[in-house]
């Protein structure tokens, strides 16, 4: 994915504004499953997201009671507001329905699984966060991971050489 234009968050093709992407995720845990949950924000975090500032980077979720809420995430402070403003790293609660929370719960119950963010964006109006359920990679899983994506890519370079 590319990167996030300067102050302002990317469209994509299916709709969906990015806002922030947690690409470090994918490099740091063998993601096992995803899913779409919506966040309940304040009308200045909300702000915020639209001008297309946030950061996933040290974000996790985890269970209280019953409730899944997203923990770590910066969403800085809206620049132009006043005493309503926002905590940048407060705790949110995350919307699912009672199907998902229960099957996310019972899988992260199993030794070494986490949940993290991977995408933060807008999707018909509405902050959307995806996460995954995720199980932590050793040091050597991935230099492998990297040794191969590297070795991908000098293929591909050589074939289009042969062919140019």
């Amino acid at each position: 994915m590319s990167a996030v234009a300067k102050g302002a968050a990317k469209k994509q093709d299916d709709g969906r504004k990015l806002i922030a992407s947690n690409r470090k995720a994918r490099h740091d845990y063998t993601i096992e499953d995803t899913f779409e949950a919506g966040l309940v924000l304040m009308g200045t975090e909300v702000k915020a997201l639209r001008m297309g500032r946030a950061s996933l980077v040290d974000g996790w979720a985890s269970f209280t009671g019953d409730e899944l809420w997203l923990e770590g995430v910066h969403i800085p402070e809206y620049v132009s507001g006043t005493w309503t403003n926002h905590t940048p790293r407060r705790r949110r609660k995350l919307l699912l329905n009672r199907k998902e929370l229960d099957r996310i719960a019972h899988k992260t119950r199993e030794s070494g699984h986490t949940i993290v963010p991977l995408q933060l964006y807008f999707k018909d109006g509405r902050a959307k966060v995806e996460i995954a359920i995720a199980k932590g990679k050793k040091e050597y899983d991935k230099r492998h991971a990297l040794r191969e994506r590297q070795d991908r890519r000098e293929t591909e370079r050589a074939l289009g050489a042969n062919r140019g």
